[in-house]
């Protein structure tokens, strides 16, 4: 009898205890680490699913397995540099990754800071790695969805350089495959992404862009000196 009581009460109260265990599992992790693509063998291996071979790499290295299916995204937990994390691959398609990280930041309470997000640029030399502690989504489809879900562009990304789409039309090229090698600058930038992201965790976003952020390539003084005479005159005083 007193069983069917504390039952029925814990149906229409809930159980404190249970709710109290959900809160601190929601609190438990300390990052999380969100690799954009596309789902589906069709987008294996594209210019477009950098993040989610970063995620591969990290989850390779770290024995983590991202095999389970919440909040719209593959995610599997574990430890990097002794904190716990989330690896993340949104199944939403690129364009929608904000509905599955929106949800995640929220449900387990991550603060900007902690949310991590890995993903292709175009406006980056083919290779080449640029971490920013926080910006606005430029161009990028997959990160104007996450600002807008998340609310805020406050936190720190891994952007991997696959370089400008040429004479090809940008969509073609984004979701163009590449072949992954030991020797292929795309390959080994996802392995220094999945470094910085390590860094990240273990020493701040300060030291990590200090110690991977790949240095830009100073233009031949000739080119700059031509960039100058063609800017406008009004303009000068606002070159930095």
């Amino acid at each position: 009898m007193v069983q069917s009581v504390l039952s029925l009460i814990n149906r229409l109260f809930g159980d404190s205890s249970s709710n109290d265990q959900q809160e601190t599992d929601r609190e438990e992790y300390m990052y999380v680490i969100a690799g954009l693509g596309n789902p589906g063998k069709k987008y294996e291996n594209t210019r477009h699913n950098m993040g989610f071979l970063v995620v591969d790499v990290l989850a390779d290295r770290f024995g983590i397995n991202v095999n389970k299916i919440k909040h719209k995204a593959l995610v599997g937990d574990g430890r990097i540099a002794g904190e716990k994390v989330l690896l993340v691959k949104p199944q939403t398609y690129m364009n929608l990754s904000g509905e599955s990280l929106g949800e995640i930041v929220r449900y387990y309470n991550i603060p900007d800071e902690n949310l991590i997000v890995v993903y292709d640029d175009m406006d980056i030399e083919t290779g080449a790695l640029r971490i920013r502690k926080k910006g606005s989504a430029g161009g990028h489809n997959g990160m104007k969805s996450i600002v807008s879900h998340v609310g805020s562009d406050l936190f720190p990304r891994v952007r991997v350089g696959i370089g400008g789409s040429g004479n090809l039309d940008w969509k073609d090229f984004v979701l163009g495959k590449v072949k992954l090698g030991a020797d292929d600058p795309i390959s080994k930038c996802i392995e220094k992404a999945a470094d910085a992201v390590e860094c990240m965790i273990a020493e701040g976003v300060d030291i990590a862009m200090n110690k991977h952020n790949t240095p830009k390539k100073k233009k031949p003084k000739k080119e700059k000196e031509q960039e100058k005479e063609e800017l406008p005159q009004a303009e000068d005083k606002n070159i930095e």
